[in-house]
């Protein structure tokens, strides 16, 4: 059963009815007893990572995420903010991550980009797969997405980077690690490759 973690942040609804679409089985947890049924997990997220982390610890349900995907190998897919609580850290905050995958988040250095690049990096964008995954199966070529962020995910190891786009140079857009998949974009506003995405982690 996939299972859209609601702990006050994300497009919760845009999930459910992408999957509804699809015909595929979804639920929403805002309680551990609504994991009950869980075979796979997606975390959202939008806004700043201190704040995204806090609401996670406030719903209760953190403890049984990290069970589930840690020791139970649950596959979970992070999205935006979502993906950047995989880390251990961000420069956005104060707070740890969950540190599900190896790395930090960063902010975009705008002085190192070329005139005219502003922050936040928002609207479609190219997104190339660097390794071979379900994830983006189906999308191996002229795959875009939706993205609206400023910090990005800087993997500590070359092996759980996914996929990377261009903004002012190439950056990490998808991270993976055993069960752990994230992605930066926002596959829920990106159409029919988005679709594609969510029905891909709904198979694997």
């Amino acid at each position: 059963m996939i299972t859209i973690i609601d702990y006050g942040l994300g497009n919760v609804l845009a999930f459910v009815n992408v999957y509804n679409r699809l015909n595929i089985p979804v639920v929403v947890a805002k309680a551990t007893c609504d994991l009950a049924n869980a075979t796979k997990l997606i975390l959202p997220g939008v806004g700043s990572f201190d704040h995204a982390m806090q609401q996670l610890d406030r719903s209760g349900m953190r403890q049984s995420l990290e069970q589930l995907v840690l020791q139970q190998s649950m596959p979970v897919l992070g999205i935006c903010v979502g993906m950047q609580m995989l880390a251990k850290s961000s420069d956005e905050g104060a707070l740890p991550g969950l540190g599900w995958v190896d790395g930090t988040v960063k902010k975009f250095d705008v002085s190192k980009m070329p005139k005219g690049t502003n922050l936040p990096h928002m609207g479609w964008n190219d997104v190339t797969p660097v390794v071979d995954s379900g994830l983006f199966k189906g999308m191996e070529q002229d795959a875009r997405f939706y993205f609206l962020h400023s910090y990005y995910f800087e993997c500590c190891q070359q092996a759980n980077v996914l996929a990377v786009s261009d903004y002012g140079g190439d950056f990490t857009c998808a991270v993976h690690r055993e069960n752990v998949y994230g992605v930066q974009f926002h596959p829920e506003k990106s159409h029919h490759f988005g679709t594609q995405l969510l029905k891909n982690f709904a198979e694997i």
